[in-house]
């Protein structure tokens, strides 16, 4: 993920440095040779993205939550009763949980 954040960051920074070509001020003849290449799919790529990601300084953060997941909960308490979770458990808490179970058995290494 941190990957694919920092080559979308270097190809937004390299596609803001770029300046669109002014062809208001060349003559016809340097219109003809001007072969610099404009990536317009990279440049609507990152406009889409920025629509999708939104302005980071309109976000809000939120709370951070108590687990849903007791500390001493085990394994059995968890997944051995046929009641229904009071609430629904994210499922970040869920992997961590079960990464701890399996690291304690010795199934996770």
């Amino acid at each position: 993920m941190a990957n694919t954040v920092s080559i979308s960051n270097s190809l937004e920074t390299r596609i803001s440095l770029c300046s669109p070509p002014n062809d208001a001020n060349k003559s016809g003849a340097e219109k003809v040779n001007d072969d610099s290449f404009v990536n317009h799919a990279a440049i609507a790529w990152v406009a889409q993205r920025k629509e999708w990601i939104g302005d980071p300084t309109r976000k809000t953060r939120q709370a951070v939550r108590e687990p849903i997941i007791s500390w001493c909960t085990t394994y059995d308490d968890l997944f051995f009763t046929n009641s229904r979770f009071p609430q629904p458990i994210p499922l970040s808490e869920m992997v961590d949980f079960l990464v701890d179970v399996w690291q304690e058995e010795g199934l996770y290494d």
